[in-house]
């Protein structure tokens, strides 16, 4: 189904955005760059990037944002059959974004951020994480609200969303910001997942 014109051309304005704010920040740093210069850079007015962005620090969590859609398609595109944990860790390291510019990003917000607010960010995206492996697992007839099977589908897409979230919080404040740190990590999480929670010795 085709999306409407201007919900991709919003897409578009998003990632010109996102991509200015990368080349400005690796080039003079997160405070020594403003919202008009970022605006400048991709085209638009500065309108027009406060309506995509309540400020410039956001942009260091946008490719967190724009991840959950392809999260989504990649999750889709997953075979019915697999395990839904086996589908998320694929669905995860199917990302777009080059290399070189998750571990870039993933360096600024560590090097330009207090903890504190990594932390806080990650937790209101593994929210939006945990509703799309709900959804998935809810596929086209979900059960209805209140019952037991619609518990299970709630508790083990927040799960599988804590585990995976868990992973990127020590990644991002972690030394090695690899995409094989982070593939790791999240394989040693959701394996951790699958043994079931134990009690600390």
């Amino acid at each position: 189904m085709a999306r409407p014109a201007h919900t991709a051309r919003s897409e578009r304005t998003r990632e010109a955005l996102r991509q200015a704010a990368v080349v400005r920040f690796l080039a003079q740093g997160v405070e020594e760059t403003s919202a008009e210069q970022i605006a400048a850079d991709a085209g638009v007015s500065l309108r027009t990037f406060y309506r995509h962005f309540a400020s410039k620090h956001d942009l260091l969590f946008a490719d967190y944002d724009a991840g959950l859609q392809w999260f989504r398609a990649a999750l889709a595109d997953r075979a019915p059959g697999e395990s839904i944990i086996e589908s998320v860790q694929s669905a995860i390291m199917a990302s777009p974004y080059e290399d070189w510019a998750v571990t870039k990003i993933a360096a600024l917000r560590a090097h330009e951020l207090d903890p504190g607010r990594i932390v806080r960010h990650i937790r209101q995206v593994e929210a939006d994480f945990a509703d799309a492996i709900d959804e998935h697992l809810a596929g086209a007839d979900p059960p209805p609200s209140g019952t037991a099977e619609r518990m299970r589908l709630t508790v083990t897409a927040r799960c599988i969303a804590a585990a995976v979230f868990g992973a990127m919080e020590v990644w991002m404040l972690g030394e090695d910001r690899s995409l094989g740190e982070l593939d790791r990590l999240c394989r040693d999480a959701l394996h951790l997942l699958r043994r079931g929670v134990e009690e600390p010795a």
